[in-house]
């Protein structure tokens, strides 16, 4: 599953990419630095697998992890094709769900698409030309549809109510992530591949003069609009949180602790995108290797069996699960096991994160 990291030109795209892949992503004072989108995997930090390694005496820790997508930045009109629009926004399509970077900060230095900063009209920019360019898909499908209900299908008349009230919704500059449905209308949704339907998650990223003080204008600005559409909001600076990540541990710590930074941004934002995404993690631990295996909530046992080996989800017969919090009460498996804490699970176990696994199958 992938997250696209999305903004107008120029706000510190790149170099949030940059933080959170260490891939060197080029950030330059110029818009359209970023034209071809850049991909990196980032680890997922999870306190318990570095537990777990040191109660397994392991050094291998293998952790989950989640792709961002650097998308070139956007302007007004690129849903009819300007600056890199049509690029733009067939990138978009392709990932799950949406970082949006938020420009928050005064710096005259830093070339802007407009010669003001204003997060509300920045983000209004980018929103409006997601929703003209789903516009245009819905109007395609509801022609579409229309016609196949005229001929009897009783899918495409479901789909004509669903695409009416979605155009209604979008034709007052609404994006779709704000519209309700039911779980069934929700699967016939996500076949429209709409691109206001991603969920979203917005950055508004700071000044390093801003760093542990109270929010500023611009950031309470982002704030109001995220709490219209149920968004999350982090608050972070893309330049300090590079510079974070290129230093050795000990150095990272002391710099953290100068400018007073309990957690790193990233790492609220890596583990905010591995939330929006529905997902969580179900661990296994020995003496080989500690690891954190990536399964979306919900997940019954076979299918998280099969995250491991497709083998071990044709020939599941249980699981043996103890919680993570069990296990360390206990201080080890056998302990664990001893007490009653290590449950046998079978086909309709429905996974809980951080659960500790053994699977038994046979092939």
């Amino acid at each position: 599953m992938k997250i696209g990291v999305i903004g107008l030109p120029n706000v510190g795209k790149s170099t949030l990419f940059n933080a959170l892949s260490k891939a060197g992503a080029e950030s330059a004072n110029y818009p359209f630095c970023t034209i071809e989108p850049n991909v990196g995997i980032v680890d997922v930090n999870d306190e318990r697998l570095y537990v777990l390694a040191k109660l397994y005496n392991t050094k291998k820790i293998v952790p989950a992890t989640v792709e961002f997508v650097d998308i070139a930045g956007l302007v007004a009109g690129a849903s009819k094709g300007e600056g890199l629009g049509n690029k733009f926004l067939s990138h978009i399509r392709e990932v799950d769900a949406l970082v949006h970077v938020v420009r928050c900060f005064d710096n005259s230095k830093i070339v802007s698409v407009y010669d003001s900063v204003n997060p509300k009209r920045d983000i209004e920019v980018i929103n409006l030309e997601l929703i003209l360019a789903d516009l245009e898909s819905v109007d395609k499908r509801l022609e579409k549809s229309i016609k196949q209900s005229k001929q009897g299908d009783k899918l495409a008349k479901i789909e004509v109510d669903i695409l009416q009230r979605i155009k209604q919704h979008l034709e007052n500059n609404l994006p779709v992530r704000t519209m309700n449905f039911d779980l069934e209308e929700l699967k016939i949704v996500k076949s429209f591949f709409l691109l206001t339907s991603k969920p979203v998650i917005y950055i508004a990223n700071i000044g390093e003069n801003d760093i542990g003080k109270p929010d500023n204008n611009y950031v309470e600005m982002v704030k109001q609009i995220a709490k219209s559409e149920n968004a999350e909001v982090i608050s972070l600076c893309a330049k300090i949180e590079e510079e974070l990540v290129f230093l050795e541990p000990e150095e990272r710590e002391l710099f953290k602790e100068e400018l007073k930074i309990k957690e790193s941004g990233l790492d609220i934002l890596v583990k905010a995108g591995y939330s929006i995404l529905g997902l969580m993690s179900f661990l296994t631990a020995g003496e080989k290797e500690v690891r954190a295996w990536t399964i979306e909530k919900g997940s019954k046992a076979p299918q998280a069996a099969g995250k491991i080996h497709t083998d071990f989800e044709k020939g599941f017969i249980k699981a043996e699960i103890v919680s993570y919090d069990d296990l360390i009460s206990a201080g080890s498996w056998n302990v664990a096991k001893e007490k009653g804490k290590v449950r046998l699970e079978g086909k309709d176990y429905v996974m809980q994160d951080g659960d500790i696994v053994v699977f038994r199958f046979n092939v």
